[in-house]
């Protein structure tokens, strides 16, 4: 297998994912070359696509498993808000963080349950986001397609400036590229990442600016059409320049077929999304209606941005929303039938195991609420009783100055406050 080349992704996190990725990439386009004789990253995307959501599967199971507890939770969190709503004083709000520490602990589960899951499953997403965008870069035997005009590109006079003036006239989305750099196979990647981006009408450009590799360009071209092309569709295209072309040739069948790619990426993200479990908040609730409105605008996000996109992106969009609704109906006949009360003791017992691992027992736990409670129980007495105390003082003053004897210091007080009171009136 040949080394990840210089043009895959380097960021500190994303990157090494997207190369692990891109390895398992590699293969499944390597396996159907050799099994069947198939060389099509189309496909290709869409099957690496559905090996990796079933790959996740366990977490996207454990997110949900977490849900749907939270969704059991909800009515005691909010009775516990609702009961010191308004409260701002240090007590209340120690008493309410400890009652709710309390009804995740009655669950068995952690108020950051879901983060860790989302920790580890974005960051796979959004590298595996890299890896489809960017495909020679970590499949080799794509890559080898593109050398030999890569090649004869770097041996004409001047390339450099010539492959600047194309990048800008075709103006080619989504390619970083530096033409100034000296080093030969870094100008070679850059290469290979404007061929890897050309569209059918921009390899037509580029064979009248190095019109002395005809030749090969077209020969890369054919190679590149039996790569890029899945019913009918160049991937490297946008839906939208696909559209623009053909509706102007009349060809009303790949006008369709460019159309339905972003509509099927679409509705595929509206059905999983309605289909996913929700937690049982109240429809005023802040969080419920970001919620929503998030729900709302993801799948016109994605209709937006896979018109604009390569076809390959939306190819990569539209399989995983539909084996994620395709999971999401396993799991939601699964939930069916499951007893959540064996799910919550199975939670406690492993949250128990956690906490003995780290030194931390049930019976420090339970002390230290009691601990607290004390704390929040004698710091209410302290503050009543303080109020009474000052109370008292109050009064005894004002019996000793009405007791005050005549031409004292106190009965000429007295005779002042009768004053200003008189005079206030």
């Amino acid at each position: 297998m040949s080394e990840i080349v210089l043009t895959a992704y380097n960021g500190l996190i994303l990157g090494p994912i997207a190369k692990l990725l891109g390895v398992v990439m590699n293969l499944i386009y390597a396996a159907m070359s050799s099994l069947f004789g198939i060389e099509n990253i189309g496909l290709t995307i869409i099957i690496f696509t559905i090996l990796i959501y079933i790959c996740m599967f366990p977490l996207t199971y454990k997110q949900q498993k977490f849900a749907k507890v939270s969704s059991l939770m909800q009515p005691e969190i909010k009775a516990v808000q609702a009961k010191y709503q308004g409260k701002k004083d240090q007590a209340s709000m120690t008493a309410m963080q400890q009652e709710t520490t309390m009804i995740y602990d009655k669950y068995g589960v952690s108020p950051t349950g879901s983060c860790g899951y989302m920790l580890i499953s974005f960051p796979i997403l959004l590298a595996l986001y890299r890896v489809i965008y960017n495909v020679p870069a970590y499949v080799s035997s794509v890559k080898n397609v593109f050398l030999e005009l890569a090649n004869g590109i770097m041996g004409v006079d001047g390339y450099k400036d010539i492959m600047t003036e194309l990048v800008s006239e075709v103006n080619l989305s989504g390619v970083s590229v530096d033409f100034t750099a000296t080093d030969d196979g870094v100008i070679q990647n850059y290469i290979i990442d404007v061929l890897n981006k050309l569209s059918s009408s921009n390899w037509d450009t580029l064979s009248e600016k190095f019109s002395s590799l005809s030749s090969i360009i077209d020969t890369t071209q054919v190679e590149v059409s039996k790569m890029d092309y899945f019913l009918g569709l160049n991937i490297a295209d946008s839906p939208l320049s696909i559209i623009q072309s053909n509706w102007a040739n009349g060809s009303i069948y790949l006008t369709i077929a460019a159309a339905l790619v972003p509509i099927l990426s679409y509705l595929g993200q509206v059905l999983n999304m309605k289909m996913m479990p929700s937690s049982a908040t109240d429809g005023n609730d802040q969080m419920a209606r970001q919620m929503k409105t998030m729900n709302t605008m993801m799948p016109l996000m994605s209709l937006f941005f896979c018109f604009t996109l390569p076809v390959g992106v939306g190819l990569y969009w539209t399989a995983g929303a539909f084996i994620r609704t395709a999971q999401q109906y396993a799991l939601n006949r699964h939930w069916k039938n499951v007893d959540m009360d064996k799910i919550i003791e199975e939670n406690r017992e492993k949250l128990k195991k956690k906490r003995e691992k780290m030194g931390i027992s049930e019976n420090q736990i339970n002390n230290a609420a009691k601990l607290n409670t004390r704390r929040i129980e004698n710091g209410a007495k302290i503050s009543t009783n303080d109020s009474a105390s000052k109370e008292e003082q109050l009064q005894r003053a004002a019996d000793a100055r009405s007791k005050a004897k005549a031409g004292s210091l106190s009965a000429k007080a007295n005779l002042v406050k009768e004053f200003n009171e008189k005079n206030n009136k």
